[in-house]
């Protein structure tokens, strides 16, 4: 990442990225980008971990979602969610309360959902960081 060549995160690899983690208290992430990783709130009708298709809605010019379409479904499974800066969010969904989904920067992007199991829209974004 410090040499410029793209990076992506996926789930605990977005994690990771982040200064520190409610899962590892007192345990430092790779600070590469500003956040915390936060656990899930519980609630009615909430299951955690959280495992299931949720819409995105996509924030700014997100260079991995070239080409899909607005609101698309992905699929989630995480016990733990990111607060970010909102300046690198790129997209968001809910779940008991607001997730930043996604996020880039320079060379760094990071995604808590999985693409590689979000059908033709997850393809097309792992095609899209491919290309970079």
């Amino acid at each position: 990442a410090e040499r410029g060549t793209p990076f992506l995160g996926i789930c605990l690899g977005l994690q990771l990225l982040f200064e520190e983690s409610e899962e590892s208290p007192g345990v430092k992430g790779l600070g590469i980008l500003k956040g915390k990783i936060r656990r899930l709130p519980g609630g009615e009708g909430l299951k955690i971990p959280h495992m299931g298709w949720n819409t995105l809605e996509l924030a700014g010019e997100g260079r991995l979602f070239k080409g899909v379409p607005e609101e698309p479904f992905v699929y989630f499974v995480h016990s733990y969610y990111l607060e970010a800066q909102e300046e690198i969010v790129k997209a968001v969904t809910w779940y008991g309360t607001k997730i930043h989904a996604s996020v880039e920067k320079g060379n760094v992007f990071a995604c808590q959902f999985h693409p590689e199991k979000s059908s033709s829209t997850g393809l097309l974004m792992l095609e899209n960081f491919v290309g970079l």
